[in-house]
């Protein structure tokens, strides 16, 4: 009862110093569906409609909700938009058996979904499974990109590590290795270890991340999504030569953030990203491979900086 009383004291407190207003955020996000190819997808949306845009595209298992963030830091000067893949969130979840879960499929969705919301120049930031969803888009709209945001995410064979091991016997040979692949890709071991990677300090992770993400994993149907999804990665792989030329000869402004404690993916892909395009910032930052889970305010900030020298 007594914390209660100081609580509500404090409270009064500021509500005093403040003369008595509140002061809301001026963009607070939106949650919203739109009609896309037959599917409803979902999307969070902050920010000014006519400041510069940021497209953010999410990775596996997560969702739009891994930019919460960002939107909330960055709202007041850019034009936030984060959507659902289908499969993922909030979005429809089709039948796979009437759905093609691929990475072009999902890309050419995505590219419809920013027609209809009038998306016509942006800056993409792409993390994990935004890397083959966002290069298949720059490749289809090269005239919409005005930079590029990379986070954890691969775009050279030297950047899948070890443990694609099992992941590349799996594209070889899908029924032999289906049940493995499962294992090592949707298990609640590997869903925690996308987060807290090899972080020393294990207890800046909220448990909640991974547990939330693997309930996500567990429910009906899902199984079957994220393997047909993952059997198309081999074609991400397949497609790297063609991303690496796109950004030799057009040299995009681009800045590059990847998690000091990433598990994923090899710590050599930063560096690659540089080759390709040696103007390119390139930022190690204290996190994982989902590293806004513990620098969001240094990330907010490298983004904010990198927007602003664009526009």
């Amino acid at each position: 009862m007594k914390l209660v009383i100081l609580v509500l004291l404090a409270s009064f407190q500021l509500l005093a110093q403040s003369g008595g207003k509140e002061h809301p955020v001026k963009y607070p996000t939106v949650y919203r569906t739109i009609q896309i190819d037959g599917l409803s997808i979902f999307y969070r949306e902050a920010g000014p409609k006519g400041a510069p845009a940021l497209l953010l595209m999410h990775g596996l298992p997560s969702s739009s909700r891994m930019f919460e963030p960002l939107l909330s830091r960055l709202s007041d000067r850019y034009h936030l938009v984060a959507p659902d893949y289908p499969g993922f969130g909030h979005s429809d979840w089709p039948d796979p058996k009437k759905f093609a879960y691929t990475f072009d499929h999902i890309a050419q969705i995505m590219n419809h979904f920013t027609e209809a919301l009038g998306l016509s120049r942006y800056t993409l930031y792409m993390q994990d499974y935004g890397g083959p969803v966002g290069f298949r888009m720059v490749l289809a709209h090269p005239e919409r990109i005005q930079a590029l945001i990379v986070q954890d995410a691969v775009a050279h064979n030297s950047g899948l590590g070890a443990n694609w091991k099992t992941r590349r016997a799996f594209w070889a040979d899908r029924a032999a290795n289906e049940s493995a692949l499962r294992a090592n890709l949707l298990s609640l071991a590997t869903t925690r270890t996308r987060h807290a990677g090899n972080d020393p300090d294990q207890e800046r992770y909220n448990p909640d991340l991974w547990t939330d993400e693997f309930a996500f994993l567990s429910q009906p149907g899902q199984a079957e999504i994220q393997s047909d999804l993952f059997y198309d990665y081999r074609t991400n792989v397949e497609a790297y030569p063609k991303w690496q030329r796109w950004m030799r000869e057009q040299q995009p402004r681009l800045l590059v953030i990847w998690g000091k404690y990433e598990s994923s993916f090899d710590p050599s892909e930063p560096e690659a990203y540089a080759r390709d395009v040696p103007k390119a910032q390139v930022h190690i930052v204290d996190g994982g491979h989902f590293a806004m889970d513990t620098a969001a305010d240094e990330i907010a900030t490298l983004v904010r900086d990198f927007a602003a020298s664009i526009h």
